[in-house]
């Protein structure tokens, strides 16, 4: 990952409004929420979530898909993955690996 994208992705996540959604998004799973769902779970006007969720869209943290009438978000773990990978990649003069337990301790089994 390049220096951009990376920026790119922690400018999505440090604002509180797309913080709380990509938590909640994380919380829901691979099968994601529609985005009324979200917007009535964080109390958060349709048309403003749909900027935010564009932002975490074009960040490369947030997946949609249509389903029906419904446009519904997911997280991108492997955008996620990608960011934190990205923090780690020179961790312990160069052995990531040394990483693991950290790695392991924030990506629990449960993150596809």
């Amino acid at each position: 990952m390049d220096m951009n994208v990376a920026i790119e992705g922690f400018a999505a996540l440090a604002q509180e409004t797309r913080l709380a959604t990509f938590r909640l998004l994380v919380e829901a799973g691979p099968q994601g929420l529609p985005a009324g769902d979200v917007a009535r779970a964080l109390a958060v006007p349709h048309n403003t979530l749909s900027t935010h969720l564009a932002q975490l869209t074009r960040a490369g943290l947030v997946t949609s898909r249509r389903d029906g009438r419904q446009m519904i978000f997911a997280a991108d773990f492997d955008g996620m993955r990608s960011l934190i990978a990205y923090l780690i990649e020179d961790c312990c003069q160069g052995r990531p690996e040394a990483c693991g337990p950290l790695l392991e301790a924030a990506l629990p089994a449960c993150c596809p």
